[in-house]
């Protein structure tokens, strides 16, 4: 069986993932820092649960060793690590950028590191997950904005290298996706969450959030090999939005 790991999927769009692939067949290791929700998912899908930081390097090191010993080397990496910290340049502090650049850009930098023997082994691919945010610039976003972007060139980088060695890299770019981060934003948007939901996707054409699964079934698709010439994709999930100025939906009901 071909093994897959996750990582950040102890909640949102990479358990969404877990699940996914756990029903597509692969043997799934989800990792992240909270052993609670990973354990969580990984008794519901039969899978490998390794709580590890993927921002320190010795802890990667391991994560990818344990994985190899007791499931196989890996030959599906989803890198779906994600946090945010909202500011401008002004407003941000040096810990809450370097803490997102962290988690977001620096872990995934750090995983596809350690898995790529492992990769280039199994004929493998990768797929990362960044955002809308990373393709286009939002207010009071500078780390989180940054940090995604960042990990879309990381992805077409490792795309352009390693693909010569067989290993496949793409980047999913979700907009609002109904996950408890996101969910914790729109409280924060108010009145209430579902309103909040329906504002911020006001020039969405399908005028709503998405679903982790929506998401899963595109990360699902490029990982198999009715994808297998397909590397180097930026991809938005994200309803159309990312593909049209909003002010052409400006008279549209």
């Amino acid at each position: 069986m071909t093994v897959a790991l996750v990582t950040g999927g102890g909640t949102g769009i990479g358990a969404a993932v877990a699940r996914r692939l756990a029903r597509d067949g692969y043997r799934v290791c989800v990792t992240g820092r909270r052993r609670e929700p990973l354990e969580e998912v990984a008794a519901e899908i039969g899978g490998l649960a390794i709580p590890a930081d993927t921002s320190d390097e010795h802890a990667v090191a391991g994560l990818l060793a344990t994985v190899a010993g007791q499931l196989g080397p890996v030959a599906a990496l989803v890198c779906s690590a994600g946090t945010s910290a909202g500011g401008t340049v002004l407003e941000q502090t040096l810990e809450r950028w370097q803490r997102v650049l962290a988690t977001n850009l620096t872990g995934a930098f750090l995983v596809c590191r350690a898995a790529l023997p492992q990769l280039i082994e199994t004929g493998g691919a990768i797929v990362t997950i960044s955002s809308l945010g990373g393709l286009r610039a939002t207010p009071a976003s500078a780390a989180y904005a940054s940090s995604k972007a960042g990990l879309v060139m990381l992805t077409q980088c490792m795309a352009l290298d390693h693909g010569p060695q067989g290993v496949r890299a793409n980047c999913v770019c979700p907009g609002w996706i109904r996950t408890p981060m996101a969910d914790a934003a729109m409280e924060e948007l108010g009145p209430s969450r579902d309103e909040a939901y329906a504002r911020v996707n006001v020039t969405n054409p399908l005028r709503r959030p998405g679903t982790p699964e929506e998401v899963a079934a595109t990360v699902a698709w490029l990982l198999s090999r009715e994808a297998a010439y397909v590397n180097g994709a930026v991809i938005g999930v994200d309803g159309g939005v990312g593909n049209i100025d909003a002010a052409s939906l400006e008279f549209v009901g």
